[in-house]
């Protein structure tokens, strides 16, 4: 299992898999299993309607507890419980300030991801520059034995993510954290204030041949115009690889915009919100001919499923890695009387030619695990002309 400290599952909810899609304005909560970063806790919009339905009975219950000098916001979250409903939630105003903020690309903690090794080992694989992980010298390849004295070795990364970022304690920026650290048979112990920090949801690099390789970490504000900026930049002919593993989702507007970027116009996937059907399509002018991969792995979800097959069904990108996640229900919020929000299920997004993702992920046209970018620009090489 790997992920970074920059992706988490909302703290109310940690202990489940939550994830919302977006429709329009509405934002999305981030949660996944394979990969994570303590940016990516989105929520719905306050600016969406609420949906009738159940949303009904939790905001009854809600209004109820108010009169009768209860917490709303625990009778609505029981509520969602007996619902049945694995992606329903209730986040208080804090929480929900603090995903809108995520949307930003904006989050709280030190700037630094790791992945558990096999034999449970917690190890550094990429530090931010300007964190303060990165000022306090801590680099790729070292080993985070513990955080503030408690042993991370053999701990699921989402717990360790926690951790790091204090979610116990609603932990701020300006809060001390203690690390312990080994490089190679030194060991030692670092301690960092937690930080405001930024995060680039697209990055971009190049392969051997001209291959562009775009990742999108998560589909924050900005970052469909980030993907239709990377491929207009990439080299005349070159193919592209599209690494959305470890995408947990987010915007589907941005989603949206990053199909719009291969494909000139059309569907990009339908959905239902209470029996209404609704559509979502690419704008024109994509880039229809360059040789694309999709890469996926069990961490991609969601928005970054949906855009995975679209591209799919219409024949614009050949997948590659292992079979997604699974979450194509649709999500939408109900602000409660004490300005929390709880959001139910309301529908289900299909795929262009009509197939449901959820519960079922996307099958990849070629597996791979490990190798993947290999298998990536093996398949872009019998694709096209990639120099």
């Amino acid at each position: 299992m790997s992920g970074r400290d920059l992706f988490c599952q909302p703290r109310r909810i940690r202990h489940g898999a939550a994830l919302t899609l977006v429709f329009a304005s509405v934002l999305a909560t981030g949660a996944a299993t394979g990969s994570f970063d303590e940016s990516v806790r989105f929520t719905p919009s306050a600016k969406a309607a609420a949906p009738a339905g159940n949303h009904d009975d939790v905001t009854e219950a809600a209004a109820k507890a108010m009169a009768d000098g209860k917490s709303p916001m625990e009778a609505a979250e029981r509520a969602v419980s007996r619902s049945g409903d694995r992606w329903s939630a209730v986040y208080s105003q804090g929480e929900y300030q603090e995903f809108e903020e995520a949307l930003d690309g904006e989050y709280t903690g030190v700037g630094l991801s790791a992945r558990r090794e096999s034999d449970g080992r917690i190890e550094v694989t990429w530090v931010q520059s300007g964190s303060p992980a990165a000022a306090a010298g801590i680099r790729r390849g070292d080993r985070l034995r513990t955080v503030d004295g408690e042993d991370v070795d053999g701990r699921p990364v989402t717990e360790v993510v926690s951790l790091l970022r204090g979610d116990a304690d609603d932990a701020a920026a300006g809060t001390r954290v203690r690390l312990g650290i080994q490089r190679g048979t030194h060991t030692w112990s670092e301690v960092l204030r937690r930080a405001r920090l930024s995060t680039d949801s697209v990055t971009v690099h190049r392969l051997a041949g001209g291959i562009t390789v775009i990742k999108v970490a998560a589909f924050t504000k900005g970052s469909g115009d980030l993907v239709r900026s990377a491929v207009a930049a990439a080299p005349k002919g070159a193919g592209i690889v599209l690494d959305l593993r470890g995408n947990s989702g987010g915007l589907v507007i941005e989603a949206v915009a990053a199909a719009s970027a291969f494909l000139d116009g059309g569907l990009v996937a339908t959905y239902d919100v209470n029996g209404d059907q609704r559509a979502l399509h690419a704008d024109p002018g994509g880039d229809t001919t360059r040789p694309l991969v999709a890469l996926v792995d069990g961490g991609t979800m969601s928005a970054a499923e949906l855009l995975t097959g679209a591209l799919q069904d219409r024949g614009r990108a050949v997948v590659v890695g292992t079979r997604t996640f699974g979450k194509g229900s649709v999500q939408m919020p109900s602000r409660l009387p004490d300005g929390s929000v709880a959001e139910l299920t309301v529908g289900h997004y299909r795929t262009p030619s009509g197939r449901s993702v959820d519960g079922r992920g996307i099958t990849p046209d070629l597996e791979a695990d490990g190798a993947a970018l290999a298998r990536a620009e093996t398949v872009l090489s019998g694709l096209g002309d990639t120099s």
